[in-house]
């Protein structure tokens, strides 16, 4: 059986990267479109991220051992994916600690797109793991749904403040990168100017009760992590992909002819 069929999925994560409006509106969010020849949401805007590497599982044993029992390897390797992933997507250097600026991230991350993992760039730079920047925020297994590949993913929460830092498409799975309010992109969405997968979607409404990325942090902190598991909902006049009520999501369900799946 290949990983893309596993019953368990393929582990993946993502940041929802916070920084504030320059001009004092709602908080923005980080969001690239993805290139139209990738297999899974090819086309798509989402949010920075991708698969767990056995690397970065291999390094969430040395950051799980190193927390004293305050993390596990598993959400630690996660945790790293999506800080790796983050960095080889955008330049964005998060999650880490140490003597970092934009010309060091710029070399890291061409480092990082020559060895794929992350140790090395630490290493070579002389930076940490920060994972404490990292807030988990939710867990989607589409595991009932008929995709091409089922993705186990994490989404976590970070924060850049002012955000006055440069970011860059990496030229290979994304085409665009953007900065906008959680409403902003879903009036994008509804003016067809960008596409968004289910699960994509829904944060984004969850994202716009927050006024700051401080009440997001909080809800998510309040909130315990589940796995959301769509389900497809017969019972009514038409059929509808659906989550739990519990899980902090304003929108629970959307007509199924009109969800865009990945």
């Amino acid at each position: 059986m290949t990983s893309e069929s596993a019953p368990h999925g393929i582990p993946a994560a993502t940041i929802i990267i916070f920084r504030n409006d320059p001009e004092g509106g709602a908080p923005q969010v980080l969001m690239t479109v993805r290139s139209r020849t990738m297999v899974f949401a090819g086309g798509m805007a989402v949010f920075p991220g991708g698969r767990v590497d056995p690397e970065d599982f291999a390094l969430g044993e040395i950051a799980a051992s190193r927390s004293g029992g305050d993390i596990t390897p598993d959400e630690a390797a996660h945790q790293i994916a999506a800080i790796r992933e983050t960095l080889e997507e955008t330049g964005l250097a998060l999650g880490l600690s140490g003597d970092i600026d934009a010309s060091k991230a710029a070399k890291a991350r061409a480092m990082l797109e020559m060895r794929n993992e992350l140790q090395p760039v630490l290493d070579a730079f002389g930076w940490s793991l920060d994972l404490d920047q990292i807030v988990p925020f939710a867990r989607w297994f589409p595991k009932n749904e008929n995709l091409a590949r089922v993705y186990d993913t994490r989404f976590y929460l970070a924060d850049l403040g002012t955000g006055e830092v440069d970011i860059s498409i990496d030229n290979s799975e994304n085409t665009r990168l953007f900065w906008t309010s959680a409403k902003g992109a879903l009036e994008m969405a509804e003016k067809g100017e960008i596409k968004l997968i289910f699960p994509t979607r829904r944060n984004l409404e969850r994202l716009d009760l927050f006024a700051s990325f401080q009440e997001a942090r909080a809800q998510a902190e309040a909130i315990p992590v589940k796995t959301i598991v769509p389900r497809i909902d017969t019972t009514g006049a038409q059929p509808m992909l659906t989550i739990m009520e519990d899980a902090g999501y304003p929108i629970t369900s959307e007509l199924l002819e009109t969800v865009a799946r990945g």
